[in-house]
C-alpha cells in the first residue's frame, strides 16, 4: 500500500517538479547574483521553503533588514496559508510528524495539487511524499543554480516567466480535474477587467474581483438550491 501511494505522490508531482526545479535555479542564480554564498540557496530552501518569500528574503538580507521589518514582511506575505490550512486535507496525514512537516511545507503548488483530488483518493503517505518530492525539486534546482552561478557566472534572463508558466499548469490540471471552467473564466474576466481600469494595481483589483463574483455565484447557487429543495 506504501509503494502505492509512493507511485501515486511521483506522479502528482510529475507536472509540477521540473517547473519548480527550474524555478529554484533561478532562485539559485539571485542568491550567488545579489553577493551571498551558494550554500545560502540551500539553506533558504530547507529551512524556509516558501518559493516567493525567498525571492524577497534574499533582497531583505542583502539590505540589512531589520528582523522585525522581516518577521512583518513574511507575515503579510505568507498570512494566506493560515487560510489554506483550513480546507488542506491534513486530517488525511496520521503520524504528529508527518502534520508537522505538512503544515511546514504547504505551498501554493501542494494546496493545488492536492484539494483538487477527492478525499477518498488521498493518504497520508502520499500527501507528504509529495510535499517532500516538491521540496526536493526546488532545493535541488536551488543548489544547481547557485553552484553553475558561482562557478561559472552564468547567467540566464527571463527565468521569473517559469513562475508564470507553473500556476498555469497548476490551474489547467484542478480545472481539469474538478471539470469545472466557471472559476477559471471568471479568474480571466476579472484579470482582464482590472487591466484595463486600473493597470496600476491590476493583481489586487483583480483578487477582490474574482473574490466578490464568487460570493455573488456562490449566493446564486444556493439560492437555485434552495428553489430546488
Amino acid at each position: 500500500m506504501r509503494q502505492v501511494d509512493h507511485r501515486n505522490a511521483l506522479r502528482d508531482v510529475a507536472a509540477v517538479g521540473p517547473g519548480m526545479g527550474v524555478l529554484g535555479t533561478s532562485f539559485g542564480l539571485l542568491v550567488v547574483g545579489s553577493g551571498l554564498d551558494w550554500w545560502w540557496a540551500p539553506v533558504f530552501s530547507v529551512v524556509v521553503f516558501a518559493g516567493s518569500l525567498e525571492f524577497l528574503l534574499v533582497a531583505l538580507a542583502v539590505a540589512g533588514t531589520p528582523l522585525a521589518a522581516i518577521a512583518v514582511t513574511t507575515l503579510l506575505v505568507n498570512g494566506r496559508h493560515a487560510f489554506y490550512g483550513l480546507s488542506f486535507p491534513l486530517d488525511r496525514i496520521r503520524s504528529r510528524a508527518g502534520r508537522v512537516y505538512g503544515v511546514l511545507a504547504l505551498t501554493d503548488e501542494a494546496y493545488a495539487l492536492y484539494t483538487a483530488r477527492p478525499d477518498t483518493s488521498l493518504s497520508g503517505p502520499r500527501i507528504v511524499t509529495g510535499q517532500a518530492l516538491m521540496q526536493a525539486c526546488w532545493v535541488g534546482g536551488g543548489t544547481v543554480g547557485a553552484l553553475a552561478g558561482s562557478g561559472f557566472g552564468l547567467h540566464v534572463p527571463s527565468l521569473e516567466f517559469v513562475f508564470t508558466a507553473l500556476f498555469v499548469v497548476l490551474a489547467t490540471e484542478a480545472t481539469v480535474v474538478g471539470r469545472e471552467a466557471t472559476g477559471p473564466l471568471l479568474a480571466v474576466a476579472c484579470a482582464l477587467v482590472a487591466q484595463l481600469v486600473a493597470p496600476g494595481e491590476m493583481l489586487l483589483v483583480a483578487m477582490g474581483l474574482f473574490v466578490a463574483a464568487l460570493l455573488v455565484r456562490r449566493r446564486i447557487s444556493a439560492a437555485r438550491e434552495a428553489a430546488h429543495a
